[in-house]
Order: structure tokens, then C-alpha cells, then sequence
């Protein structure tokens, strides 16, 4: 993406934007208090790991837990009347320590629940605040400030205590049936363990980066029923280009039998200053499945043909890869793996709101030899990895209240096995997760 593909995305934005009648905005106009709602959602996250050879924690013992409560709570008001309506956005979240195992919450950092002070004790709370102005053209509504982009190459993350955000303006168009069109361009980032909304970019792999925007641009067409697509592009200045093609389809065989498949592809490559070193990473997943009732089953298989980890940011859900699941991503270079999955939802069985699904994954050939200053591992002799192997096993039950007070209350256990050569950490973990949503409007 060129420097000026923000300009060139709102622009096309604005040209779409002129093909909708001011009738059909106004007719669908809520107003700013009618459209409005509170929601407040409470978070009740336990964790424990156990580092199977010992590392990364406090204690040198191997092992970290901690338990929390996150209350999440966002407005979003609706729109004013007018050719032009505006809103808002606000949010305000608090993160609770209840419990850290006697100082056993692990080493810091992002891979922690909570986060950790100078002298490397959890921090007893820390708390989120934040906001955006909205504004709708027809069918366009631009958001400036604290926001939560959901694309396949900048997307917040939502698997720690509390969300992660970014702060900069988006904007979005559906003016055309099927279509979807996003875009954006953002100059900060907090991680789910930062109260301070101003944070540095950082990257997974190659840890903060000294870049000054991400900016991204995009879409998601739905062709049919049974099929979509995605396209994707965006840049983090002085370190990448990221591209991404997306493609899933389903294909119903019999009342209850459907085959189902989908394809993801990114292509980076370093940019600018090349903060993060030269690469050009080519990488993609594919799988296939089929679902039959409350059963579901899927093969998949993915490869990194560059010679460096594919990177993304840091505690973001950036990476649209079937193989990247809950801790590892299967992206080492020349990593090649497999994954097989099974889903069960319990409604056909006569218990609605019950589920359970299982993996697991294998990966082979990770290859170091060309990784550049960066991305590169060595062993104890200096010498890049080679031939490196792993995987992982992941098995999760949960379930929703369907009724009563309760309605929407959902419980969740997960329990995740990952195994690996020299590159990685052995490590057996288990999250405890208990959400109830409430909404106030």
C-alpha cells in the first residue's frame, strides 16, 4: 500500500457514498439518544501454565497462575438527524487481581493476565478509558479516536482480561449489497495489559516497532449464499507491506449435511526503513470440512514459504490462518503443518447453548538458516535452528445460559498441550472463562 491509499480509500468511500439517496439515511436514522446503548460485560478469567522445563517464571519454578475480573463497559450512542449525523463511542474498563497463586502470575510482558510493575509484582487493578466521534455519510460512518478494527490485517485482540484497542480514525461503507468496505489509518495501540492508550506498535515476533501508523484498507464481498471473499491491504510505515486474500464457501449436499472450505493467503514485505529487517514472506492456509447436524470436522494445512516468521501486531487477531490457534501460530519459515478439528454443538442433542471442540495440530521443517537479525534463533552453539517440530492439542467445553435471569451467561474451559524442539516452550495450560453481558439500553 502507497503513502496515499488512506486518501484514495476515503475517496472511493465518499464516491460510493454519493449513490445512496438522502432519503434511504434519513429513513434509517435512529437518532442520537433512540439508537443509543450501554452494555457492560463482566469478565471472570483464570489461568495457570505449566512450563514443563522450568522457564519463565518469577519463582524459576515453571509454573504461574492468576486469577482476575475484568468489567467492560461501552456506550454507543446512535446517530443525529441531518445529511450528516454524529455520535459517539466511549468505553471504561477496570481489571481486578484476585488471586496470584503467591506471586506466581508469571514473568510480564503480554503473554500475562495482569500486568506487572518495575519491581515485577502484578499490579492489584488497572483500568481503560476511551472514546471515539462518529460520523455517517449515507452509508459511510468514519470513527476518529479510541477504536476496534476487525480485519483480517489490523484487528484488536480479545483473548486476555481485558480488549485491546487502537487510536486513530476508521471508516466503514456498506453501501453496496453484499459488500463491505473498510479502511483506516492509526497512530497508537494499547495492549489488553496497558491502561495508557497511547502505546508503541509492537509486533509479535519482532517486539516494538518505532513506526509512526498502520493503515490499512479493504473488503469483504459475499457473492452468494454460499460463497465470499476478501481482499486486504495495509502498511506499518518502516517495516511492511501486509496483502491478504481470503476465500470460504459453503455447499449444502443434504437438509443436514454441508461441505464447507476456505482459503487465506498474506503476502509481506519490508518497507521503508526496514525496521524489522528485509524479508518477503509468503504464507497461506487452506482446509476443508464437512458438517453434518451438531457435528462438524475439518482438515487443514498451511506453510510459510518465506525465510522468516510471519509477523503481526502484538496481542492482535491479525492473522486470518487456519493453523493459528491458541498459542501457537505455525508460522516459522519453511514451517510446514496440519491441523484436524472437531466441533460439536449439543442444540440437536436436546441441549441448546452446550458445546465442545478439539485439535490438534502438527508442524515440521522450520528452518532458521536464512531468517534475518530479527526473526533469527539459534542454538546454544550460535547456529540458526534447523528441522524444528511441534504441536499442539487444544480441547474446550462451553456453555450459554439460554434462559432466565442468567440469559447469555456463558462458561468456558479450555485446556491447551503444545510440544516443540529447541524453538519453543513445552507447555500445558488450562483457562478458566465466565462471562455475563448485561445490557443497561
Amino acid at each position: 500500500m502507497r503513502n496515499k491509499r488512506p486518501r484514495l480509500s476515503i475517496a472511493i468511500l465518499c464516491s460510493l457514498a454519493s449513490g445512496t439517496t438522502l432519503n434511504a439515511a434519513e429513513e434509517s436514522a435512529e437518532g442520537f439518544i433512540e439508537g443509543s446503548s450501554l452494555s457492560i460485560l463482566n469478565r471472570n478469567f483464570y489461568v495457570n501454565r505449566d512450563f514443563r522445563h522450568g522457564q519463565s517464571s518469577p519463582s524459576d519454578n515453571g509454573y504461574s497462575e492468576a486469577w482476575a475480573q475484568g468489567i467492560i463497559g461501552r456506550f454507543e450512542s446512535g446517530f443525529t438527524q441531518g445529511t450528516v449525523g454524529l455520535g459517539i463511542d466511549a468505553f471504561a474498563m477496570l481489571g481486578l487481581k484476585l488471586d496470584t497463586g503467591d506471586g506466581r502470575h508469571g514473568p510480564g510482558g503480554s503473554v500475562n493476565l495482569l500486568p506487572v510493575n518495575s519491581q515485577g509484582e502484578a499490579e492489584d487493578q488497572y483500568s481503560k478509558l476511551g472514546g471515539a466521534l462518529k460520523a455517517r455519510l449515507f452509508d459511510t460512518v468514519v470513527r476518529a479516536g479510541d477504536v476496534f478494527p476487525t480485519t483480517p490485517v489490523v484487528h484488536y485482540g480479545d483473548s486476555r482480561l481485558l480488549p485491546e484497542s487502537f487510536r486513530g480514525v476508521t471508516l466503514e461503507n456498506a453501501g453496496i449489497d453484499g459488500l463491505k468496505l473498510q479502511g483506516g489509518r492509526l497512530h497508537a495501540m494499547s495492549q489488553p495489559q496497558q491502561s495508557g492508550m497511547r502505546g508503541d506498535f509492537a509486533t509479535f515476533y519482532g517486539g516494538t516497532v518505532d513506526s509512526p501508523w498502520v493503515a490499512y484498507f479493504g473488503g469483504d464481498y459475499r457473492v452468494n449464499d454460499n460463497l465470499s471473499v476478501s481482499l486486504y491491504s495495509s502498511r506499518l510505515e518502516d517495516a511492511w507491506n501486509q496483502h491478504y486474500a481470503g476465500l470460504y464457501g459453503e455447499y449444502p449436499l443434504a437438509d443436514v449435511l454441508t461441505l464447507f472450505s476456505g482459503l487465506n493467503y498474506y503476502k509481506a514485505v519490508d518497507q521503508g526503513q526496514k525496521l524489522l529487517g528485509e524479508f518477503d514472506n509468503d504464507i497461506y492456509s487452506g482446509k476443508v470440512g464437512v458438517r453434518h447436524g451438531g457435528h462438524s470436522l475439518a482438515l487443514s494445512y498451511q506453510r510459510n514459504a518465506g525465510d522468516d516468521d510471519f509477523d503481526y501486531l502484538r496481542q492482535s487477531d491479525s492473522i486470518f490462518l487456519d493453523n493459528s490457534i491458541q498459542y501457537s501460530d505455525f508460522n516459522s519459515p519453511g514451517e510446514r503443518s496440519w491441523m484436524l478439528r472437531y466441533d460439536l454443538d449439543m442444540t440437536s442433542f436436546g441441549i441448546p447453548g452446550l458445546s465442545f471442540m478439539t485439535r490438534y495440530a502438527r508442524g515440521s521443517d522450520a528452518d532458521y538458516s536464512n531468517a534475518n537479525a530479527t526473526y533469527m534463533r539459534r542454538d546454544a552453539n550460535g547456529d540458526p535452528l534447523v528441522d524444528q517440530k511441534r504441536w499442539e492439542r487444544n480441547i474446550e467445553a462451553k456453555y450459554v445460559v439460554q434462559t432466565g435471569s442468567l440469559k447469555d451467561m456463558s462458561f468456558r474451559v479450555r485446556q491447551m498441550t503444545t510440544r516443540a524442539t529447541d524453538f519453543e516452550s513445552d507447555l500445558d495450560e488450562v483457562r478458566l472463562i465466565v462471562e455475563y453481558p448485561l445490557e443497561v439500553l
